[in-house]
């Protein structure tokens, strides 16, 4: 490798590091940290890098697998759950807001083409710093928490076709569009649509049978990238590309796995494209029109907050809810930035447009947490009644996640698993055999491939929103893995784990997991039918049993307790098999039967 790409390398790397964590820290978030650090890097800073258009270039792959990611998420269960927030409310906001900037962007000698795009992206707010605001404030599942993420994910949608729009009136030279360009372009998203499905699935099953995971993240990446370059090709956005191929996968039994491989390479590359926005920054320019900037910043604050506001106060929230729906959403978003780089290569926006528009967003990013912080003190506490319960289209979105994870679907799991379903309890269930997977789900069974084993692999599948874990696996070192691991992420759930003996019980229960030993259960089964057949009472067979079973599970605690001295276990067995045989004598002399006998066969 080349020094200087290796010292650029390096840069990058050492301002992520500092700037993220010092932003995270002062509650500003990651995004602005990436920012920051491609202003101080850039040619307007310290000048360590000076072609930043190069960086944003590579960097754009960020884009493409964020919306992969998306994609991914985008199950048709969770929209029907929203479509009424999402599709309303969302709608609403993107429209009104795009009508009045464009408008005003039109007043400023802006062509129709242009004011256009530039207004639907003006009217898209950042999901990274919303939702982070959302979080940090424990407001995600209030109710102008719902409808904002509501509002969010309408405008990740409708940045798809925002972006697939853009070069094909980057080409209508004469404001009329080439019909032979949407000709192509239609046909490139029906070959998409028509074969991904069939044909992806069908590949990652055959690479999934491999059972070799570079191979699996290489063919993820094959898959995303080359659906990128195909629209890229036909003359359309690659995101839009990257987008579909994740809707396609979204139900598959890939999903977790596709989303836990990709996400790496996604945060990765995406805080490596807003390192390179900041970079593109041009702070001349603020420095040479801090009017003009302040302006545009002002007025894109002002704007969208009136109409967040009106929005909300249609949605029935209360003033203060309806004020603090705005203030998180009033700001720009990340997708702005990739708008003006597509209307700048399609030649919509020009080099001093696309610089302050740049300036206004990325401002208007900086600022928003501060604001929102000051406007929290100016309203005070909120002191007012709760708000109503919601329609079901505005339900908390934990809701539609499952609290229950299987992991391991062999024979145990399935058992579990069928007790979940005639119950309606929502579960997710992972299995890293993908003949096992392909097997359950033509019988209806809803569960995805992937090794619980893995920390990105729980993540992706929703951990943190489980409250139980079954961890079913058939391999006791994989149960001891997955439970370590399940341990250290989630330490609050509750973790139920099948033991193949009592020493792996053990060492189990050193983990605070509670241990089932797989065949105690039927064994009791048996046993108790044993001594039906030789001629015992069922009542007296079955309080035989669970008297037992009572007697069995503390001896269990009780050698769990001196697991590691072997003499005492043995000890402790010995006593405990005495203490048996004369609970069972004393049972049968009150009882005046004479199943001595039996109960010796038991013990």
């Amino acid at each position: 490798m080349h020094s200087g790409a290796l010292e650029l390398a390096l840069v990058l790397l050492l301002a992520a590091v500092i700037a993220v964590p010092v932003f995270k820290k002062l509650g500003l978030g990651a995004v602005l940290g990436y920012l920051a650090a491609g202003v101080v890097l850039g040619p307007d800073g310290l000048g360590f890098v000076q072609d930043a258009d190069r960086i944003l270039s590579a960097a754009e792959i960020g884009v493409v697998m964020l919306l992969f990611v998306i994609g991914l998420e985008l199950s048709p269960a969770r929209l029907k759950v929203m479509r009424r927030s999402v599709f309303g409310a969302g709608a609403l906001q993107v429209a009104l807001s795009a009508l009045v900037l464009g408008s005003l962007l039109m007043l400023d000698h802006f062509q129709w083409k242009s004011a256009l795009i530039v207004g639907i992206a003006l009217a898209l707010s950042s999901t990274a710093v919303g939702l982070q605001l959302l979080s940090e404030h424990k407001a995600i599942n209030s109710d102008y928490g719902r409808l904002g993420f509501a509002i969010l994910l309408f405008q990740d949608l409708i940045a798809i076709p925002l972006l697939a729009a853009i070069p094909l009136l980057g080409g209508a030279r004469n404001d009329t569009l080439q019909w032979n360009d949407v000709a192509i372009a239609i046909g490139a998203l029906a070959v998409v649509i028509l074969c991904g499905r069939p044909v992806l699935r069908r590949l990652f099953n055959i690479i999934a049978r491999t059972r070799s995971p570079e191979v699996f993240t290489a063919t993820a990446l094959l898959v995303v990238l080359g659906t990128a370059w195909f629209m890229q090709e036909a003359g359309l956005s690659p995101s839009l590309g990257a987008f579909l191929a994740g809707v396609l996968l979204s139900d598959s039994e890939f999903r977790h796995e596709l989303e836990s491989q990709i996400e790496p390479f996604k945060g990765l590359l995406l805080g490596l494209f807003f390192i390179a926005v900041g970079m593109g920054i041009d702070l001349d320019r603020i420095v040479a029109e801090p009017m003009m900037i302040a302006a545009g910043v002002a007025i894109l604050l002002v704007v969208k907050f009136g109409l967040l506001f009106g929005i909300g106060k249609l949605a029935k929230l209360r003033t203060r809810h309806a004020v603090l729906l705005g203030s998180v959403l009033w700001l720009g978003g990340e997708f702005a930035f990739v708008v003006f780089n597509e209307a700048q290569r399609a030649h919509l926006l020009g080099n001093a447009n696309h610089d302050r528009l740049v300036a206004i967003v990325g401002l208007s990013m900086a600022i928003t947490p501060l604001l929102m912080i000051g406007l929290i003190r100016l309203l005070g506490r909120d002191e007012g009644p709760k708000a109503p319960a919601q329609p079901a289209d505005t339900v908390d979105i934990n809701d539609v996640q499952p609290q229950v994870m299987i992991a391991g679907m062999g024979r145990f799991g399935q058992v579990v698993a069928r007790l979940l379903t005639a119950q309606k309890i929502p579960f997710v269930a992972l299995e890293s055999n993908p003949d096992t997977v392909s097997d359950l789900r033509r019988f209806g069974n809803k569960l995805y491939y992937g090794d619980p084993t893995r920390p990105e692999m729980l993540r992706a599948a929703g951990g943190e929103h489980i409250r139980v874990y079954v961890v079913t696996l058939d391999d006791p070192d994989a149960n001891m893995r997955a439970t370590r691991l399940i341990r250290r992420m989630y330490p609050d759930a509750v973790v139920l784990v099948r033991a193949r003996n009592r020493q792996h019980a053990w060492r189990l229960m050193d983990m605070s997991a509670e241990p089932f030993r797989e065949v105690f259960g039927t064994s009791l089964e048996l046993s108790e039918r044993m001594l039906i057949a030789l001629g015992m009472s069922v009542e007296t067979a079955r309080n035989h049993v669970q008297r037992f079973r009572e007697h069995d599970e503390k001896l269990l605690r009780d050698q769990y307790l001196v697991y590691d001295d072997e003499a005492a276990v043995i000890q402790t067995s010995r006593d405990a098999r005495a203490d048996l045989m004369h609970l069972f004598e004393a049972d049968a002399e009150s009882d005046g039967k004479g199943a001595d006998g039996a109960t010796d066969r038991n013990g």
